[in-house]
């Protein structure tokens, strides 16, 4: 056997083995048959990657796959495709609103707040499932870089770089590395997980916040996604696991001598402005500073921009704000010590493969009428 098709064989055999028992697995030929009346639409930025369309249809005898290059301007697909679709495999919510056949939409977040109020969404035939575990690589290394970077002031190194300032030795402040320090993170979901496995290489200790209590190894365990090698399947790595439905559970959480608060949530009725004045005058005692990768919406903005301004929180990093996209002329642009990307964390050269891979495993589930065999399938209740 060649190296490289040994390799592929390791790694579909690694992803696998991430799955929950009796779920189906990567690379089944099976539900061939249940899909064959089937069509796709893809919704994506780009031309059609016709290997791909390609791969579907072979893999599944019968079932029909369109493309919809999402970029402004482009050409729409006919009205009689949207008629007879009936799976979806998109972020955004498409434009037409009346799909009659609709019975499966593969989403590429890991988010469903934007769904919420569909009619899709609030269908109970059509099943959901999220891209929860093709994201935590990416935004990891987002969430620690953007830390990393204001713990040892990136950014004046690089204005100083352009005026060929080269800085006296007994200038120099002392910087503070990672060791030791604690790091909180807000949902201990795929993307939290693989953020605490990164922060516990650099020796941080972890603690952790989930809604429901997770008291046993087998509560601890995560079922989604999860590329190989990545993340902390089994609930290892938190020092400590917080629960607890109200806000008083959330505060005793943060009140915990925070050096970076992470916040990777789902944006629901009881999550929306979680961290508003009074978190941050719990943050402020250990001027903790505030990493969100979740929703804009957890981020109460006026406050933030309040905490930032007096010093409350050493810094922030935003990869997500409110409102959004972010107007030109709002303030938060100009608060001091932070940093702000345009909800682009998840942005990798593998998130369409991972996703692949999902899709793949999903539509094996859903031609063979397997309920229980689908990766990632969405509480509607929840949002997640």
């Amino acid at each position: 056997m060649r190296s490289a098709e040994l390799k592929v064989i390791q790694r579909l055999t690694a992803v696998t083995a991430h799955f929950s028992p009796g779920r189906a697995t990567l690379g089944s030929t099976q539900g061939k048959d249940g899909l064959n009346q089937d069509n796709i639409i893809i919704l994506y930025p780009g031309n059609p990657k016709l290997e791909v369309i390609g791969k579907l249809e072979a893999k599944f005898p019968g079932l029909k796959v369109h493309w919809q290059n999402v970029v402004p301007g482009s050409e729409p697909l006919p009205r009689d495709i949207w008629d007879n679709v009936t799976i979806l495999w998109t972020f955004d919510i498409p434009e037409v609103t009346s799909l009659p056949k609709l019975r499966f939409v593969q989403m590429l977040s890991a988010g469903a707040d934007h769904w919420a109020e569909t009619s899709a969404y609030k269908d109970p035939n059509v099943i959901f499932c999220t891209a929860n575990g093709a994201h935590p690589p990416q935004i990891a290394e987002w969430v620690i870089g953007t830390w990393l970077s204001h713990q040892h002031q990136f950014p004046k190194y690089a204005a100083y770089q352009k005026e060929g300032y080269w800085e006296p030795v007994h200038e120099t402040p002392l910087f503070q590395d990672s060791w030791s320090l604690r790091m909180g993170i807000l949902g201990y979901g795929a993307i939290g997980r693989q953020v605490a496995y990164v922060a516990k290489a650099l020796g941080m200790d972890v603690v952790v916040f989930t809604a429901r209590e997770k008291s046993t190894p087998e509560s601890r365990k995560d079922d989604s996604y999860c590329v190989p090698g990545t993340g902390d399947p089994d609930g290892l790595i938190p020092s400590r696991w917080c629960h607890g439905p109200t806000r008083e559970n959330i505060d005793n959480f943060l009140n915990q001598d925070l050096d970076i608060l992470v916040i990777c949530l789902p944006l629901t009725a009881s999550t929306k402005n979680i961290i508003s004045r009074p978190q941050f005058e719990i943050l402020a005692k250990k001027k903790t500073f505030l990493s969100n990768v979740g929703r804009g919406g957890h981020v109460q903005t006026d406050d933030l921009i309040e905490a930032l301004e007096k010093g409350m929180i050493r810094g922030a990093a935003m990869d997500v704000t409110n409102p959004e996209p972010l107007p030109k002329d709002h303030p938060l642009w100009k608060a001091p010590n932070l940093f702000i990307t345009p909800h682009a964390s998840w942005s990798s050269t593998n998130h369409f493969s991972r996703i692949l891979d999902i899709f793949e495993h999903n539509l094996t589930a859903l031609g063979n009428g397997n309920g229980d065999g689908f990766v990632n399938k969405l509480n509607k209740d929840q949002h997640y």
